[in-house]
């Protein structure tokens, strides 16, 4: 369904008191090696600077035991940015395991679905707008709430124009190619028309990074994702008899249509608040999914270890950013290099099949 051959394995069942559940252990085995290895590259992330701390003074100041001096490095430095790298991977990864899911379609992610195109042509706009209004506006509004109402507004039309009694993943595709193509001309228009002071500030916002994030950034998206998550966990036990097809979750009982469009727009905000406080980081939801399935052997993208793998792809790649690459060098550009090339194999893939 998703571009793989592997096929799903008939698992035990787990019964606690009126709960019941598939047991996987293969599942629970990747995603806790994926949870550690997310946790050891966080780490590392916040030991490696210009000030080297050691991994045992990290986990010494996360826990509240460090030095005064580590305290002020990792808490008030290096801990937003990595918190913030974290937070946006995981709503980026579950973003585009539920946007996947529902297309059945590895192609659809926030990227090729317009919606982080949308964020970013509002906050483009917002950016490039002449006078003082427009400092007013950005000082008032934010960049990260006008990117987040871009991202909403763009999912939400995207979603009224593949309505026809129900969404159609093929048609969903093609109208978000459509609407993005839209909002990047949009864009461009604005950049081309701007002063080049402005311009300049947006294409570094364009490119996705998480330099400067701030605590009130971090803590906004941290709760908005934590939230957004919360109502996925709930409707997610719902979705999962779509997989069989409408007919059969029909018939247990499933209101598809709706449960359909709770996730979607759930996957909608995720990305719009990943986008609102990192930028645009392009194939993070694009990839996660995908290699997450292959590592479960799951025929369709696993929710968690798509977070979990979202999560270490990018403060994965903004670590290489920071110390194998050019000083100064946006994430978002490792992670469109690790991103092109996986795309291409999924199209060879399915142009195979």
């Amino acid at each position: 369904m998703n571009g793989t051959d592997v096929k799903p394995s008939v698992a035990p069942g787990v019964r606690l008191g009126t709960m019941s559940f598939v047991w996987r252990p293969w599942l629970v085995l990747v995603t806790l090696l994926l949870a550690a290895a997310t946790f050891l590259v966080f780490c590392l992330s916040i030991s490696i600077g210009d000030f080297p701390i050691g991994m045992s003074r990290v986990l010494a100041t996360i826990v509240g035991r460090g030095e005064q001096v580590d305290e002020f490095v990792i808490m008030d430095l290096r801990m937003p940015r990595a918190l913030a790298g974290l937070v946006v991977g995981i709503a980026l990864g579950v973003s585009g395991a539920l946007t996947q899911s529902i297309a059945r379609n590895p192609l659809a992610s926030p990227d090729i679905l317009g919606i982080t195109g949308g964020a970013s042509a509002v906050a483009v706009f917002v950016v490039t707008m002449s006078g003082g209004a427009a400092t007013a506006i950005a000082d008032s509004v934010g960049l990260s709430a006008a990117a987040l109402a871009g991202g909403l507004g763009t999912g939400l039309l995207v979603y009224f124009l593949a309505w026809r009694r129900g969404v159609d993943g093929f048609r969903l595709i093609l109208i978000g190619i459509s609407v993005s193509a839209v909002t990047e001309a949009i864009t461009t228009w604005l950049l081309t028309s701007a002063d080049i002071r402005d311009v300049a500030r947006a294409q570094a916002w364009l490119v996705g990074s998480l330099d400067n994030r701030s605590w009130s950034e971090v803590w906004v998206a941290l709760w908005c994702s934590l939230a957004l998550l919360v109502v996925v966990t709930a409707v997610a036990f719902q979705f999962k008899p779509l997989h069989l097809g409408d007919d059969v979750a029909a018939g247990l009982g499933v209101r598809y249509g709706r449960v359909r469009a709770v996730l979607l727009l759930c996957a909608v905000l995720l990305a719009a608040v990943a986008v609102s406080a990192a930028g645009p980081v392009p194939f993070v939801a694009l990839v996660a999914p995908q290699v997450a399935m292959r590592l479960t052997r799951r025929p369709t993208p696993p929710l968690v270890a798509s977070g979990l793998f979202g999560a270490l792809l990018l403060i994965g790649a903004d670590l290489i950013a920071r110390t194998a690459l050019p000083s100064g060098l946006p994430v978002g550009v490792v992670t469109a290099a690790i991103g092109g090339p996986f795309l291409v194999y999924l199209l060879v893939r399915a142009n195979l099949k």
